[in-house]
């Protein structure tokens, strides 16, 4: 019977842990007024309007509901371009392990959705030994986008 109450502290503190993001080094954090349904759709959309791709998608929040815990609404959309990825590529095999670029969205307690990223500059940063000016012109160029990218889906 001890265990039931470590459970139910532990149980209880995983919920409560989900807080909003705060700015960290290297990330891009904006607050919006939309529903995270709506941002997840605009993002979706300026991603195509920018020419890139979503690649790849990930959340827990349907794995957990479907166990029976509520957590709020999350997902990871991994963005890239097939221009950019062989150009990267070409510069420097390690660095295309950071690839897609990844946005962040979070649903906040007060309904409203978060959208992060880490910029592709920082993302690349620690690849520019071997890719050079080069990997560095193509961060730079894809810092542009995703902040373009990043700007149209939270308007």
């Amino acid at each position: 019977m001890r265990i039931l109450p470590l459970l139910l502290l532990i149980l209880s503190t995983g919920l409560a842990a989900g807080q909003s993001l705060t700015h960290r080094e290297g990330w891009v954090v904006m607050e919006t007024g939309k529903p995270f349904a709506t941002l997840l759709e605009d993002l979706r959309t300026a991603v195509a309007d920018q020419g890139f791709a979503v690649v790849t998608q990930a959340g827990p929040t349907g794995a957990a509901r479907a166990r029976g815990i509520e957590i709020p609404e999350n997902r990871v959309v991994g963005v890239f371009n097939n221009i950019y990825a062989v150009r990267i590529l070409n510069l420097s095999t390690a660095a295309m392990i950071e690839a897609p670029i990844r946005f962040y969205l979070t649903e906040d307690e007060d309904g409203t959705a978060t959208l992060s990223y880490k910029t592709p500059g920082f993302v690349f940063a620690p690849y520019l030994d071997e890719g050079g000016a080069d990997l560095a012109a193509a961060a730079t160029e894809l810092d542009a986008a995703f902040e373009a990218i990043a700007n149209a889906a939270i308007r």
